[in-house]
């Protein structure tokens, strides 16, 4: 069992969910400063912290692990004519086909069994459905657009969002400024996914192209695709840079944290040229992982301390 439940984790590189799970601390934790209580816009009782954040945390992982599941089921005859994916764990047949389908629809029957955690505040039901359709969706974006990298940034994006609807409840509705925190630190997600995937997808441009696959490097070119991830990234600073306009309790901890995010992305760039592409990995799971992690602290300092 611990063997089949490891390989099931490698499958759905569980160990990413640290690139979304600091932004939905951050909308939990942004949300708590502000004075919300789970739910108290239903006109109900509040909902229990321990029930609200229960749900968060089950929903999280069980659409990710859905979309990353789906992604390896779409890819897997791609990711077998590729020398760089071929080692996978379908192309390879550590596991078969039924039973990466039976993790999909145990994931997404769990995902929408969790949003039902949130009632009496019915957005999350409501929107279980979409938000999966666009999750799985990704996996088929490369097959016809080269901007698959921004669904893909939207798609973690999604998650401080949805966690603020999650506890907000119809009080969005009724005031639609309600949310624009979670959504300015969604785009800024948006934009910081978009351009570290936009640099590891040029490992792969010469296949993409070759394989009538869609990617900004495979369009575009390395070079060029290099220079617009660095577009993106300081698109991403700009947009955190904006929070403290919604989030008026982040102070110089959290614009300290903005200088140093600022260096984490140039020097991410400065592993990766046209010609070097040897520390790609490096540059797309290390750095990428710290900058959420130094972004939480931050927050959490800021509005705790």
């Amino acid at each position: 069992m611990a063997a089949t439940l490891r390989t099931y984790l490698e499958l759905v590189r569980f160990s990413h969910t640290i690139f979304a799970l600091p932004f939905v601390i951050m909308a939990v934790l942004i949300a708590i400063a502000s004075g919300v209580s789970p739910a108290t816009a239903t006109g109900a009782a509040p909902l229990p912290w321990l029930q609200s954040l229960l749900g968060i945390l089950i929903c999280m992982v069980t659409a990710r692990t859905a979309a990353m599941a789906f992604n390896r089921l779409v890819d897997r005859t791609i990711d077998a004519a590729n020398p760089r994916t071929a080692s996978r764990h379908l192309p390879r047949g550590d596991v078969g086909v039924a039973e990466v389908i039976g993790l999909i629809a145990v994931s997404c029957g769990g995902f929408v069994a969790a949003t039902l955690l949130f009632l009496p505040n019915w957005l999350p039901v409501a929107l279980s459905v979409p938000v999966l359709a666009w999750l799985l969706g990704y996996s088929y974006a490369k097959r016809f657009t080269m901007l698959a990298h921004v669904w893909l940034g939207m798609a973690l994006g999604l998650a401080p969002v949805a966690a603020w609807i999650a506890l907000r409840g119809q009080e969005i509705l009724r005031d639609p400024a309600d949310i624009l925190p979670a959504v300015i630190l969604g785009l800024a997600v948006t934009a910081w996914v978009a351009g570290f995937d936009t640099i590891y997808a040029c490992q792969d441009a010469l296949f993409d192209a070759t394989h009538g696959l869609q990617s900004i490097p495979a369009r575009l070119g390395v070079p060029r695709a290099l220079t617009l991830a660095a577009v993106l990234h300081g698109l991403t600073l700009l947009l955190l840079a904006l929070l403290p306009l919604a989030v008026p309790q982040l102070g110089a901890i959290y614009w300290l944290a903005l200088v140093a995010i600022a260096a984490l992305l140039l020097w991410e760039h400065s592993m990766v040229r046209p010609d070097d592409l040897s520390r790609v990995n490096e540059a797309f799971f290390n750095v990428n992982a710290i900058i959420g992690l130094v972004l939480l602290a931050a927050i959490a300092a800021d509005l705790w301390w």
